[in-house]
């Protein structure tokens, strides 16, 4: 398979820190209008969401409790946003936060061993300015990609329940809506791609969706002029457990975002 570098004409911009007052308003910055006011009533809305008691109270209990390293450290504790380019054509879906990555550092990825695997592809691919996710405000700048989740609080043991899945939903499908480049997306992890099926799914019983596999791709919406055709590739989780065991290695993740790459420079 040939290298695809990312070239999208979109723009840099950086993420400051969430513990700023209005969150996003840094992030979209570069747009203007309807779009940016969305965006941010989104981001806002998510931030405040407190519809599942037992996620309240798990990411509430981490952040009091913490880590021995990150003792010093003010933890997140909210609802974890997604972010990136407002234009982007590809938009990575992970399952969701770490309790002592994302839940402490209020950026998605950002602060554990899913992040160190994650952003260093992302640089390799062109959809990131630098390996590297340390905490909001180190200067990273995505282009050409938006990153999010199916679930936006840290679940116990990494796994959310059914109900907790389906009260999350309506921001993700919500993101999908606003972000209207989006040509692909990437569901990091097989909870990922069943949540995305089930928001794509099309009654055109020739255009079932392939059972999760690592590489699988599916079209699940064809161009008809009046809209743009939407990819969808799966992805082993960057989880530690996945990427420690070799069940994910490097090149396997390097040709993920290449194809993602490819895809979505089709029709530019």
């Amino acid at each position: 398979m040939a290298l695809f570098v990312v070239g999208f004409d979109s723009f840099f911009w950086s993420v400051d820190s969430p513990r700023q007052a209005n969150v996003g308003k840094t992030i979209w910055d570069s747009l203007e209008g309807d779009l940016k006011s969305r965006l941010e009533n989104l981001e806002a809305e998510v931030i405040s969401c407190r519809r599942c008691p037992r996620l309240v109270e798990w990411r509430e209990r981490v952040a009091r409790e913490k880590r021995r390293a990150y003792r010093e450290e003010e933890y997140w504790a909210r609802p974890v946003p997604g972010f990136g380019d407002g234009e982007a054509r590809v938009l990575a879906v992970g399952l969701a936060p770490g309790a002592h990555g994302s839940n402490r550092t209020g950026r998605m990825f950002t602060g554990d061993a899913s992040g160190d695997f994650l952003f260093p592809a992302l640089f390799r691919a062109g959809f990131a300015d630098r390996p590297k996710s340390a905490a909001p405000g180190d200067g990273l700048a995505l282009r050409g990609l938006f990153l999010t989740a199916v679930c936006r609080c840290a679940p116990p043991e990494n796994k959310p329940a059914p109900a907790e899945i389906r009260n999350c939903l309506p921001y993700l499908e919500e993101e999908i809506r606003l972000l209207t480049q989006i040509r692909v997306i990437v569901a990091l992890g097989g909870i990922a791609y069943d949540a995305l099926i089930k928001l794509l799914a099309t009654p055109d019983p020739f255009r079932r969706p392939p059972p999760f596999a690592h590489g699988a791709i599916w079209q699940a919406r064809k161009s008809d002029g009046a809209e743009n055709a939407l990819w969808l590739v799966a992805s082993y989780h960057p989880s530690r457990q996945n990427t420690q065991t070799g069940r994910l290695t490097k090149a396997m993740f390097d040709r993920i975002w290449r194809t993602a790459a490819k895809i979505a420079r089709k029709g530019e």
